[in-house]
């Protein structure tokens, strides 16, 4: 006997891969909390990434977050010559 296949809006396809990229939870948590096979959400998110636009903006969010990063790279790298430095200072202060 087959089985009847459900149906599933666009909203709640949207707010499934939104929950799913905004919260970091698992795709397997998020689908077992609303329901949803496990692979299907899977598909629903990977299309929206496919597509380059996350429902709801997501793309400029990403994009400040990459260059959140970049910058956060940056100021790392400086703190640490700077802590190479010092710890060459405190070489020579102790002899």
């Amino acid at each position: 006997m087959a089985e009847k296949r459900r149906k599933f809006d666009a909203e709640f396809r949207e707010g499934a891969v939104r929950i799913v990229t905004e919260t970091g939870k698992t795709i397997a948590e998020v689908a077992k909390d609303l329901g949803v096979n496990e692979t299907t959400l899977a598909s629903w998110v990977s299309r929206a990434r496919r597509a380059g636009s996350t429902p709801g903006g997501g793309g400029d969010e990403m994009e400040r977050l990459r260059r959140e990063n970049a910058q956060l790279k940056r100021d790392n790298k400086e703190l640490a010559m700077e802590r190479d430095v010092l710890k060459r200072c405190m070489v020579l202060w102790v002899k």
